[in-house]
């Protein structure tokens, strides 16, 4: 069997589409689909069911992907141990974060580490999402829950607290917010419930029964801005609010605590580009440990 056509495949495999395995591998779709079905004509069995919506695999496409992942798992960790030291910073590492973390931390961190190397790609996802390392979505994933299951190499990132904010503007125009029953009548910016992806996520659900206007925004980004121009109350980062002189911590007995956790894939850990980016994340969340965490 054609590696490159097994590549493909596993490509397919684990974005469920052709077109998004395209994408994934800067290929054509056409010759993605081309190259899947030779694949399938040379084993005599259909791998994946071609769908409206993507790609199902078929008995014969889970057996040969388990099958596959073991020879790409056994192909890395060869090409980890015969380019020991001498392996050159070159090739692509995508990191999947928090948009919260990957906006107001990582962005800078993996930027100065990106200018450091330019024969690296770091790729930045920072999205309000979940990231599977077994499909090959990054190389090293930053998640609010600690996975209780899967061949995963995981370490605890940091801390991190969350407060009430409001933009001095908003509280020059609407008057102090001293209390918690202070809160009634104004707009509370948060997120979309439907798009909320992990349960350490539920910091908002007591105010936002006593706050019963809402502006709700589909991402950390998005509440900042709307908190920073002055259109209401949010719960924000505190690592991420710091940065922004305008913006006023309010109640602080109302401090929200959650964690990052910090995982890459076993395979890949030990490669130098994802070990050199892994070592920056840790550094840089070490040394700012201070900001994290507000008292």
């Amino acid at each position: 069997m054609d590696w490159d056509r097994i590549r493909i495949f596993l490509a397919v495999a684990r974005s469920g589409q052709i077109l998004g395995a395209a994408r994934h591998l800067g290929l054509n779709h056409a010759t993605v689909g081309r190259q899947l079905t030779a694949l399938e004509e040379e084993l005599g069995t259909a791998l994946v069911e071609r769908q409206t919506n993507g790609c199902v695999l078929t008995q014969a496409g889970e057996v040969l992907m388990r099958a596959a992942e073991k020879v790409e798992s056994e192909l890395l960790q060869a090409g980890t141990r015969l380019s020991g030291a001498t392996e050159a910073l070159t090739g692509t590492v995508r990191v999947g974060a928090p948009d919260g973390l990957g906006n107001y931390f990582l962005s800078r961190t993996l930027g100065a580490l990106a200018e450091l190397h330019p024969d690296l790609t770091i790729q930045l996802v920072p999205l309000p999402r979940t990231f599977s390392l077994s499909r090959r979505e990054a190389d090293i994933v930053v998640t609010l829950d600690r996975p209780k299951q899967g061949r995963l190499i995981v370490r605890k990132l940091t801390d991190y607290s969350l407060s009430v904010y409001a933009a001095k503007s908003y509280l020059d125009q609407r008057g102090a917010i001293a209390s918690v029953d202070d809160l009634d009548g104004h707009l509370f910016v948060t997120h979309v419930e439907d798009f909320v992806y992990s349960r350490a996520l539920d910091y908002a659900a007591e105010l936002g029964k006593r706050m019963k206007r809402h502006y709700e925004c589909g991402s950390v980004v998005a509440q900042m801005e709307a908190v920073r121009a002055g259109h209401g109350v949010g719960i924000l980062h505190d690592y991420a609010a710091v940065q922004y002189p305008e913006l006023r911590r309010l109640l602080p007995e109302l401090r929200f605590t959650r964690t990052y956790w910090l995982m890459s894939h076993p395979d890949t850990h030990d490669t130098r580009r994802v070990a050199e980016v892994y070592a920056a994340i840790t550094r840089a969340v070490g040394e700012a440990k201070g900001r994290f965490v507000l008292a």
